[in-house]
């Protein structure tokens, strides 16, 4: 009982000390003009290191297990993309970018700042803001720490509930066995609640319009979405199965654009430079699955044939003796 008492008062603690520094901070999550200036990472336990080195020490692992883009012209681009991004952001740490060949029309971030972008999602894209869009609600998960946060609450709900079994920290408890996109990926790591999918989707848009982008094009790329999965039931990527992009969400963001962002006479929607990376990565791709396809030399033996040449019909006896014998170059008279 003392220690269930006790486990109830550390998550008053830890959570109710921050109210007042949530109610503060609250209003300037919808000032644009602050983004940079604002705290937006909840509260946690495990340190902001940790993070990082959980995020790095799974980065390594999807780095040896999927299949990666390395083509410099397109590699080049997404990360300048994300970059720009990243630094209108409240993100507080490094940001690491990789392109994955996977034909997911997805994009996902681990804790710690490791974002990954699917083919999928860029030749998918209309234009080079809808990518932006998804890249910025990822990077608003990481600057916001959502899955530091929910692991905190996941183990000071255990403690609270079972303090006999508490393990601090127990990561293989949480993050279960199962894993997402076969490479490798916790779960728990791709998904959020309700509140950090809408709170992620609110920063996002900030965030890309911060960058210079159409902030619109997030919405698009929601309705891209939902018509894929009405012409192809069950092609919806896995991060979106939980927490779908519903109307719900597709009207907040339509609200937020249109009562908090302030009104700009001309935004980025897309550069000849992202169709030259589309075109160029296709063809990558295309190149790719045939190299796959190919298959390598074969060796065949040569059946033996009737010799019908006058000039070489021996008898069976002299064929026999001289068929062992390597060919002769004859001159032509």
């Amino acid at each position: 009982m003392k220690a269930r008492t006790s486990a109830l008062l550390l998550v008053l603690a830890l959570f109710g000390s921050s109210l007042p520094v949530l109610a503060q901070s609250k209003d300037k999550k919808h000032d644009v003009d602050a983004i940079g200036d604002r705290r937006v990472a909840h509260r946690s336990i495990i340190s902001q290191e940790k993070e990082i080195a959980m995020g790095k020490q799974y980065a390594t692992e999807i780095d040896h297990s999927a299949k990666m883009i390395t083509d410099p012209m397109v590699t080049e681009f997404v990360n300048r993309l994300a970059q720009n991004v990243a630094q209108n952001s409240d993100l507080t740490i490094p940001l690491t970018v990789k392109v994955i060949d996977s034909p997911e029309l997805n994009a996902f971030a681990l804790p710690g700042g490791f974002l990954y972008v699917n083919s999928g999602l860029i030749l998918a894209a209309d234009e080079e803001a809808q990518v932006a869009g998804v890249v910025a609600h990822e990077i608003a998960h990481v600057a916001a720490r959502h899955w530091a946060s929910q692991m905190t609450k996941a183990s000071l709900l255990q403690y609270a509930m079972i303090p006999l079994i508490f393990v601090p920290m127990s990561y293989p408890v949480y993050l279960g066995a199962a894993n997402a996109l076969n490479i490798g990926i916790p779960i728990a790591f791709l998904k959020f609640s309700r509140g950090a999918e809408a709170e992620a989707d609110m920063l996002g848009i900030q965030y890309m319009y911060k960058a210079g982008y159409d902030p619109s094009a997030y919405v698009s790329f929601f309705s891209k979405v939902i018509d894929q999965e009405r012409h192809s039931p069950g092609s919806v990527p896995k991060i979106f199965t939980d927490h779908p992009p519903t109307p719900d969400r597709i009207i907040s963001s339509e609200k937020e654009i249109q009562t908090v962002l302030p009104q700009r006479e001309q935004y980025l929607v897309s550069r000849s430079e992202f169709d030259d990376v589309k075109t160029r990565l296709q063809t990558l791709l295309t190149v790719n699955r045939r190299g796959e396809k190919k298959e390598g030399p074969t060796l065949r033996k040569r059946e033996p044939s009737d010799r019908t040449d006058t000039d070489t019909q021996t008898t069976t006896g002299d064929q026999n003796k001289t068929e062992d014998k390597p060919p002769v170059l004859r001159r032509r008279d």
